[in-house]
């Protein structure tokens, strides 16, 4: 079993065991093989020797938790914007609006590729200047987040270029310029804090939902609440735990990806429990460019297998998805008068 990452709770709790894939493994057939299983059955992986130290992730979560542990007033001096960045309330975010009562029970903060105001590229809905606390209330959180971003996105680029082999493309596919050579990456820190989910209540730590882009990166701290559900159209749905693994990071795939396979890869549902104990965790969601065409790959298509879906500009689609899940902005303007 050493490819499968294994943890002990399984006699307690339905446990999913992923594929593992090792970015130090000079056998990259093997990885591209364990891969293509994983993306095939459910869509989520480890990834592990990914290049980031255990004593910068450690330093990561450790920054994450000084802003969250600021009082609301102060988090809210640095509330998100129109272009996403900055922080996200409890309750801002409604990923399942037929299962939800309210919204997430989670709290975040949105970090994106930093584009000067001035530069012509801030234009992009997804581009612009970060939000960031000021230097005195967090000294080097605004250093250390910004080399996680850098350093995250290279870990992207490897996963991507296995993700490449697997569907049968070159392995430099999603290189381009076009697409992760001027990405939409978004870092974003999140903190559940310590409530109960009840299913059956319509309230969770965060709602079902599949991501939209092309793939995910996790981190989680070691406290369990990630479920995927490996069949969305199955009655009952079956949610199966994924256990942190401590040094890796939980990788899944997006609609984007799913979209540009023609349904070969598959994006799964997943959704986060609450037991009551706070939990941490990081995600960074990578993404083509806005002006990238995602259009079914040439490898995915036959005359018996058509494109299933016509082709969209990602920022077309980005706009759209980020829209119907978070609230609207005026919601917060008594908090900041």
């Amino acid at each position: 079993m050493e490819n499968q990452c294994q943890n002990g709770n399984e006699t307690l709790l339905k446990v999913s065991t992923l594929n593992c894939i090792d970015l130090s493994n000079p056998d990259i057939h093997q990885s591209v093989s364990l891969l293509k299983q994983a993306c095939l059955d459910c869509g989520f992986f480890y990834v592990v020797n990914h290049g980031i130290s255990q004593e910068f992730m450690d330093e990561v979560f450790g920054q994450s938790k000084s802003f969250f542990e600021l009082p609301l007033n102060e988090k809210m001096k640095v509330l998100r914007n129109e272009k996403h960045r900055g922080y996200t309330p409890v309750l801002d975010e409604l990923l399942d609006p037929d299962n939800q009562v309210h919204g997430d029970y989670k709290e975040g903060y949105y970090i994106g590729v930093e584009v000067p105001e001035d530069d012509p590229e801030a234009e992009k809905p997804f581009y612009g200047p970060n939000v960031w606390p000021e230097d005195g209330l967090l000294p080097g959180w605004r250093q250390t987040m910004e080399k996680f971003h850098h350093q995250a996105l290279e870990v992207a680029k490897a996963v991507a270029r296995i993700i490449a082999l697997a569907l049968g493309l070159e392995v430099d596919f999603f290189d381009k310029p076009e697409m992760l050579g001027k990405p939409i990456a978004t870092l974003r820190l999140l903190h559940y804090g310590g409530q109960v989910s009840d299913p059956s209540k319509g309230i969770y730590g965060a709602g079902a939902h599949s991501d939209y882009g092309l793939i995910t990166l996790l981190a989680t701290d070691a406290v369990m609440g990630l479920q995927i559900c490996k069949d969305k159209d199955a009655k009952p749905q079956i949610w199966e735990y994924v256990a942190p693994v401590k040094g890796a990071f939980i990788v899944n795939l997006g609609d984007m990806l799913e979209r540009w396979s023609n349904c070969i890869f598959k994006s799964t549902l997943h959704r986060v429990l609450g037991n009551g104990q706070e939990r941490y965790s990081i995600a960074y969601f990578v993404e083509p460019s806005h002006d990238c065409l995602v259009e079914c790959l040439p490898t995915c298509k036959s005359e018996n297998n058509p494109p299933k879906f016509p082709p969209i500009y990602c920022a077309t689609y980005l706009s759209q998805r980020y829209k119907d899940t978070h609230a609207e902005l005026s919601l917060y303007e008594k908090h900041q008068t």
